[in-house]
C-alpha cells in the first residue's frame, strides 16, 4: 500500500507510525461502479478505509426489500463493518460502489491492536460509530417524518453533494429500491418535481436544478 496516498487522505487523522503499519498491512483495492464490497450474511475479515469515491451502505427487510442507510466518503469507515469485525458477527447491511472508488483493507486482527496502541485509531472507530449513527438517525426520520416527495428531493440532493455532478445517471428502479419504493411512485414524483422547477428530466439521466 502506498504510504503517501495514506497520508493524503488520512494524515491528519492518524500519527506516522499508525500510517506505516496501515501501508504494511493494508490491501489496495480498486471497485468499479455498482460493485458489491460487502453482502448480507458475509463474515467480514477485512475493514475498508476509503480512499476515493463513493459506497452506499444499504439494509434489508425479511421480504428482501432494501434501504438505503447512509453513504461513505473519501476518509471514511463504516461502523456497521466495524461492529462485524469486532464481533466476529455476519454482515447485516451491503455494501456497493455508487462510484469508481478505491479502499484500503485492514485486517481484522489488528482492529483491537490498534484501538489500544493509538489513540488517533480509538477516537477514529467512535467518531466514524457517531458518524453512522447520526445518518441512521436521518434515515429514519426521513422515513417516519417527510413525505415521500420530500424524501426524494433529499435524496437527489444529497446525491449532488456527494458526486459533484448536477446531472445523475440513476434510474427509476434504482432510485426505488433505494428509497424502499415502487417505480411507478418514483417516476409521479420527478415528474412533480420537474413540473415545480426542481429538476429536469431526460432520457435515463435526471438534472437538478
Amino acid at each position: 500500500m502506498n504510504l503517501e496516498e495514506l497520508q493524503d487522505n488520512y494524515g491528519n487523522l492518524f500519527e506516522k507510525e499508525l500510517l506505516e503499519e496501515i501501508a504494511a498491512v493494508g490491501v489496495y483495492k480498486e471497485i468499479a461502479e455498482g460493485d458489491e464490497l460487502i453482502d448480507y450474511g458475509q463474515y467480514i475479515k477485512s475493514m475498508p478505509l476509503l480512499l476515493n469515491g463513493v459506497i452506499k451502505i444499504l439494509r434489508q427487510d425479511s421480504d428482501g426489500d432494501e434501504l438505503l442507510l447512509y453513504y461513505l466518503e473519501r476518509g471514511e469507515t463504516c461502523a456497521m463493518t466495524l461492529s462485524c469485525c469486532l464481533g466476529q458477527t455476519k454482515s447485516q447491511i451491503k455494501a456497493i460502489s455508487e462510484t469508481k472508488s478505491q479502499v484500503v483493507l485492514i485486517p481484522v486482527q489488528k482492529m483491537e491492536e490498534w484501538t489500544s496502541k493509538y489513540r488517533s485509531w480509538r477516537n477514529f472507530v467512535f467518531e466514524s460509530y457517531h458518524s453512522r449513527l447520526i445518518e441512521m438517525l436521518e434515515a429514519i426520520d426521513s422515513i417516519a417524518f417527510m413525505k415521500m416527495d420530500e424524501r426524494l428531493l433529499k435524496y437527489l440532493q444529497d446525491k449532488v453533494k456527494l458526486t459533484g455532478n448536477t446531472i445523475l445517471s440513476n434510474t427509476h428502479q434504482d432510485i426505488a429500491y433505494d428509497l424502499h419504493t415502487s417505480r411507478v411512485v418514483v417516476s409521479r414524483l420527478l415528474k412533480k418535481l420537474e413540473n415545480i422547477g426542481k429538476i429536469k428530466l431526460y432520457r435515463n439521466q435526471i438534472e437538478m436544478l
